[in-house]
């Protein structure tokens, strides 16, 4: 087992994680401990799947958390963790949180399985006892922080047990930026599965069987709606919309390469994309929200799937008057400034400019791609800056700067938006959770975010009521206002005597 983070007896190579170092230890120790266990490659094909920068990793939830929920609404799939107890729970009761009805394994560990290769082993045998065919079609196990940076390689599980197919992926914090990517992660790992059993023979057809006209594969999660109404802008094209990829069951993976094209409508999905490329598909960007974007978009999966000039400009004749329509229908005024961490920002941007809104920033914590590009050409053309990798001290400053009518972000911005009695909408659950395609989603935006910016004489209202009444430190109303102490550095803490109880972490912590 030379070569995989593990030494001929089983034990983790010098400077993994064995020495009693834990996600505590920070980035930079994390990193080189997976280097020095074996982990170079991963860790390499990683950043150049999701490279950092300008800022090194922007502020999100457990990344993990991206490959877990995809896992978690696939259809015949169960899914393992090998981490921490504390970050599966986190992990656990976010998925739960967010409607995942189906349980989550666990291998746990501590120091010594670790240290020995003992928790591959757990791994392995779990792995065996979960893999029933008759519930599976396929196992996925995601490596957390520590086990990745101890190089427990979970490349060595068997690829398949009785049929069902054994996924094994690293996921760490120090290595994946967001959990928007991710999904991509294991949406990539299963794609490349997919497609070397599809070279290899006859594959399992689609629930709904085969599509009879050609289709094109929707890269990114997105409203349920949107794939329907994306459906209805290809009909005049002689296309159909076919599976999105994360897929909800393995069988949609076969569908999904079996296209004639890819829509990125989310662009970062980099380890996606080499699959569907590797499979001979191409790849368009961008999405068809409001009217320009809408035009070029058929125009770009017109070139892409070789369907005639004359019948593009049939389908924009007869679907732009009604996009055109709808915005003029629904306008926005106001000054908007727009963050994100899903990945369909620069898409929410273009469709608020086309509505009317004086937006004036648009920040994503996802990368810049070639396959977003054209995204931000249009919405820089137009005066609005654009931030890759936005940190929420990006976000808050350009709050700052332009002082919105409207903050439009994450649950932090919204947070400071608010205190400052600007009116503010979480981008996550109020507006992505709405359609942005075609003529639905020209005027999904318009009633919520005037809705909301009408609410800026309540917050002034509250501001005006509330003057005087103390904040943080000096919350309340007082006679002699509290005096802000600072932090006193607790007393060092002596090694404890033999036989006495510590509350000290135990297992990966350890």
């Amino acid at each position: 087992m030379l070569g995989d983070g593990l030494l001929g007896d089983g034990s983790l190579r010098n400077g993994s994680l064995g020495d009693g170092l834990g996600c505590h230890s920070g980035k930079a120790t994390m990193v080189a401990a997976a280097e020095a266990a074996g982990m170079s490659e991963t860790l390499d094909q990683l950043r150049k799947d999701y490279p950092t920068g300008p800022h090194d990793q922007p502020q999100s939830m457990c990344p993990a958390f991206g490959s877990l929920r995809v896992g978690l609404r696939m259809r015949r799939t169960a899914t393992i963790l090998s981490g921490s107890a504390c970050c599966v729970y986190g992990l656990t009761f976010t998925s739960h949180f967010y409607g995942a009805k189906r349980s989550v394994g666990y291998v746990p560990f501590n120091s010594e399985t670790l240290v020995t290769g003992k928790l591959f082993e757990d791994i392995r045998e779990a792995v065996f006892q979960v893999a029933k065919p008759a519930d599976y079609d396929a196992v996925v196990v995601i490596n957390l922080c520590v086990p990745s940076a101890s190089g427990v390689p979970l490349r060595l599980l068997p690829k398949v047990i009785d049929g069902v197919r054994v996924i094994g992926i690293d996921v760490p914090g120090f290595g994946v930026p967001t959990h928007a990517e991710a999904k991509d992660v294991l949406a990539g790992a299963m794609l490349k599965f997919a497609r070397s059993e599809a070279e290899q023979g006859p594959v399992q057809a689609p629930r709904t069987g085969r599509a009879e006209r050609p289709t094109v594969a929707l890269l990114g999660e997105m409203f349920p709606a949107d794939p329907v109404v994306i459906g209805g802008l290809l009909e005049p094209l002689g296309l159909a919309a076919g599976p999105v990829v994360p897929t909800r069951e393995w069988r949609e993976l076969y569908a999904a390469l079996d296209c004639a094209a890819v829509a990125a409508i989310h662009p970062f999905y980099t380890a996606s994309i080499r699959e569907f490329s590797a499979a001979g598909r191409p790849i368009v960007g961008s999405a068809p929200v409001g009217h320009d974007g809408t035009a070029d978009w058929l125009a770009g999966i017109g070139d892409a799937c070789a369907v005639p000039r004359a019948t593009v400009d049939a389908a924009q004749n007869r679907l732009l008057p009604m996009i055109r329509g709808a915005l003029a229908a629904n306008p926005i005024r106001g000054r908007i400034t727009l963050s994100g961490y899903e990945g369909s920002e620069l898409l929410v941007g273009r469709l608020l400019v086309e509505s009317g809104a004086d937006l004036r920033y648009v920040g994503t914590a996802c990368p810049r791609t070639p396959y977003s590009e054209a995204d931000r050409d249009w919405l820089e053309a137009r005066g609005v800056q654009v931030r890759y990798r936005a940190s929420l001290e990006d976000d808050l400053a350009a709050m700052a700067e332009f002082r919105p009518d409207l903050a439009i972000g994450t649950t932090p911005v919204v947070q400071k938006a608010k205190a400052l009695a600007i009116p503010a909408l979480y981008f996550t659950n109020l507006i992505s959770a709405r359609p942005l395609m075609g003529v639905a989603g020209a005027g999904s935006l318009a009633k919520v975010i005037n809705a909301a910016m009408a609410n800026r004489g309540r917050f002034d209202t509250m501001r005006d009521f509330f003057e005087g009444v103390g904040e943080g430190h000096a919350a309340g109303i007082w006679e002699q206002v509290p005096t802000l102490r600072k932090s006193v550095a607790p007393a060092p803490r002596g090694k404890p005597s033999p036989g006495t109880f510590e509350h000290s972490p135990i297992g990966e912590m350890a």
